[in-house]
């Protein structure tokens, strides 16, 4: 996908867009932000081929569901009820169910979506900004033990712990980590 400004330097968007247009895969989604507002401007954009215009300030979530959209729309076969493995677990992304051996386990759309999160970053430290973005994008203002409680309800339901091969340990002053433990 591609996000362009209108000013760019030596040429101007639109005429960026139409020489991506020429030499890329038309599959590509493109969506122009820029401060041009006019309604001139916005024709002149969407015809040079973007799919999508945005004016700037941007407001964050609508920035992320757009782009969202446009990877939907251009990228099908990608969303279907994609099944992720990691041993034992098996994270159906569509629905949002997770099993365990083969037995599912109850959990919360935004549980799933850290458990998900910690199993894709497997042995690597992720900030506690970072996981309040890509979990809680929209409310960024969360109290800080709500995400504590969910990490422990994770642990806890997804039995993340040394026995079971996995630990879910908090990183001092940063954030969390899982870790797939060598037996």
């Amino acid at each position: 996908m591609l996000v362009l400004d209108w000013q760019v330097p030596d040429l101007s968007g639109p005429e960026v867009l139409r020489w991506v247009r020429e030499k890329l895969p038309k599959t590509i989604p493109v969506l122009f932000i820029t401060s041009r507002s006019g309604e001139d401007d916005i024709v002149e954009g969407l015809a040079a081929g973007a799919d999508d215009y945005m004016i700037k300030p941007i407001r964050r979530s609508e920035l992320v569901a757009r782009v969202q959209a446009l990877l939907r729309r251009a990228y099908p076969i990608q969303n279907s009820s994609e099944q992720i493995v990691f041993n034992d677990y098996l994270f159906e992304t569509r629905s949002g169910r997770l099993t365990l051996a083969g037995k599912p386990i109850e959990i919360t759309q935004k549980e799933f979506d850290l458990a998900l999160l910690f199993f894709r970053n497997l042995g690597r430290p992720l900030s506690r900004a970072y996981i309040l973005e890509a979990v809680w994008s929209r409310d960024v203002d969360i109290p800080s033990r709500t995400m504590d409680t969910h990490v422990s309800r994770v642990r806890s339901k997804l039995q993340l712990r040394p026995e079971n091969g996995y630990r879910l340990a908090p990183v001092y002053s940063y954030g969390y980590r899982l870790e797939q433990l060598t037996g």
